[in-house]
This record gives C-alpha cells, sequence and structure tokens, in this order.
C-alpha cells in the first residue's frame, strides 16, 4: 500500500482517490444493468421460474444500493422505490402469483419512467422489450415449487 493516504497501490499502478472514483460507473452504466435485469425478471416469472425473477428483482435492489452510493441524490428516490415497487415484485415471487408479479412489474415500469420525468431525463423511457432474452432457460427447476412451501 502506498505511504499516501489518497493513493492506493495495485500490482500494475498507484491510483489518487480521484481516479478511482473516475473508474466508477456512472448513473447510465447502472441503469443499463438495471434494463437488463429487470427485463430478465419479466421474462423468469413469465416462465415459471419464480426464483431466477426474484434474483433478477434482488439483482436490480442491489444495483440501486450502488447508485445510491455514488449518486446520493437519488437515495432518497431508489429508497421509496425498493419499499414502494421492488418489495412488492419479490413478494409476488415469493407466492409464485404471476398476476400480482405482473402488476407490481408494471406499476415498478411506470413509476421509474415518472422518476426519470422528475429528475430532467423524459427522454428515457424504459419498455419491456418483447422478447425473452435467449441466453437463460427461463424454465423452473425442479426444486423450485419445493422451496417455496417450505418458506
Amino acid at each position: 500500500m502506498s505511504t499516501d493516504p489518497k493513493r492506493m497501490k495495485t500490482s500494475d499502478a498507484e491510483l489518487s482517490l480521484e481516479q478511482i472514483a473516475e473508474l466508477l460507473p456512472g448513473t447510465g452504466e447502472i441503469m443499463q444493468s438495471v434494463g437488463n435485469a429487470w427485463w430478465r425478471c419479466a421474462y423468469a416469472a413469465r416462465g415459471g421460474n419464480f426464483d431466477l425473477a426474484a434474483y433478477f428483482a434482488r439483482r436490480v435492489r442491489s444495483l440501486q444500493h450502488k447508485l445510491a452510493i455514488v449518486r446520493p441524490k437519488y437515495a432518497e428516490d431508489l429508497a421509496s422505490f425498493e419499499r414502494d415497487h421492488i418489495a412488492p415484485v419479490l413478494s409476488a415471487c415469493d407466492a409464485g402469483d404471476l398476476g400480482a408479479f405482473e402488476r407490481a412489474h408494471a406499476r415498478a415500469v411506470d413509476a421509474a419512467n415518472e422518476l426519470h420525468v422528475k429528475w430532467g431525463k423524459a427522454y428515457i423511457r424504459w419498455t419491456l422489450p418483447e422478447e425473452a432474452p435467449t441466453d437463460l432457460d427461463l424454465r423452473p427447476d425442479a426444486g423450485q415449487d419445493a422451496r417455496r412451501s417450505k418458506r
């Protein structure tokens, strides 16, 4: 480690805290990952794989926690979004209730787009892609129903 507390030594370089901060992902990169996870969440639930849908909803929650750190001006809205929109999606996943999931997911999309407007980004309007992702098996695994009944 560097003797300067504002510099960090890696195996290849010595970086200032400012350089490290510049390497952090921006809002656009984080939100692109959020959109990708939210898309996968929807189609996993539609495929009956509520465990996978919950995984992707938790992934969205985790990414939004990171966004609140790097962009604290969004922290309050992100906390409200988690409480009001991600929690109902997770509850629907836990219950294996596709109808409740679809309603909660759609409300979350609408709320996210309203937040884009609030923060001066009305030109960003997320929509669920018409096609399911093709790189994942979205069907439920054999033990999913048994795990859900134990919860």
